[in-house]
């Protein structure tokens, strides 16, 4: 059986391009945020590895990496990639 190509739906809600790297940030509102990254549900973690996916095709010569922005702290938590690697 052959495989078409995939149809991801997304909207990546900060997209930073520098000339090395690309950082993916969404904003996230869970209340409360968790305090680490180990409390990051899953859902959000598989939905940033995806995107990350996307992106190395768009750029490949670059790092890529990703971020979630809490809305209630406000607070950045910058995603390993040893986390993303599983989905």
């Amino acid at each position: 059986m052959a495989h078409g190509p995939e149809v991801i739906a997304g909207q990546v809600d900060r997209l930073i391009v520098r000339d090395s790297e690309v950082l993916i940030v969404d904003y996230k509102s869970m209340r409360p945020p968790p305090s680490a990254k180990e409390d990051v549900p899953r859902a959000y973690l598989r939905q940033m590895a995806t995107y990350r996916a996307v992106l190395r095709r768009v750029w490949p010569d670059r790092s890529i990496r990703c971020a979630l922005l809490w809305t209630e702290n406000p607070s950045l938590m910058i995603l390993d990639d040893a986390q993303l690697d599983s989905f």
